[in-house]
């Protein structure tokens, strides 16, 4: 699964919030140059955070961004959702109520779409990693660079194209 540059910037811009010290909001011009990230791509991007509760803004002259709430508080399954609208690992995915998956093949000759239980697992484990992932962790990777990976996650076999 591909997720759109809105929702990697839309994280990067997160982490970059979540790296800020006290209560001072932060300029959207400071975290496109320290992200090296477009700025007026940035505007829209922070808009959908703002709609979501994610990001509080204030104006002025020392006006800017800062995180509606804790870092530990936020988890990434809800900044990759406000972004993109939706976690679907294959575009017959229709919406539906929370926790169900329509596939819009099983209107066809088959009663039930042959594949969606794999999209559904695979859909499944997206959105766990991302609710297990909060943005406290993120920045912290961040300023060290190399975090403790979890033997659970080690012990996966590596799966490689053409395999």
């Amino acid at each position: 699964m591909t997720f759109s540059s809105k929702a990697e910037y839309g994280v990067r811009l997160m982490v970059e919030l979540g790296r800020q010290e006290g209560d001072q909001p932060t300029s959207l011009k400071a975290i496109a140059e320290a992200e090296d990230l477009p700025l007026s791509y940035l505007e829209h991007v922070v808009a959908s955070l703002k709609r979501a509760g994610l990001v509080e803004s204030s104006r002025g002259a020392h006006g800017g961004y800062r995180l509606a709430r804790p870092a530990g508080e936020i988890a990434m399954d809800e900044v990759v959702l406000a972004l993109e609208g939706s976690i679907a690992p294959m575009e017959c995915f229709t919406s539906a109520p929370p926790g169900k998956v329509a596939c819009s093949h099983e209107g066809d000759a088959a009663s039930t779409c042959s594949t969606k239980l794999l999209w559904m697992r695979v859909q499944m484990g997206i959105v766990k990693a991302l609710q297990g992932t909060t943005l406290a962790e993120l920045v912290e990777f961040s300023r060290c660079g190399e975090p403790a990976i979890p033997e659970s996650v080690m012990s996966l076999p590596v799966v490689q194209a053409g395999s």
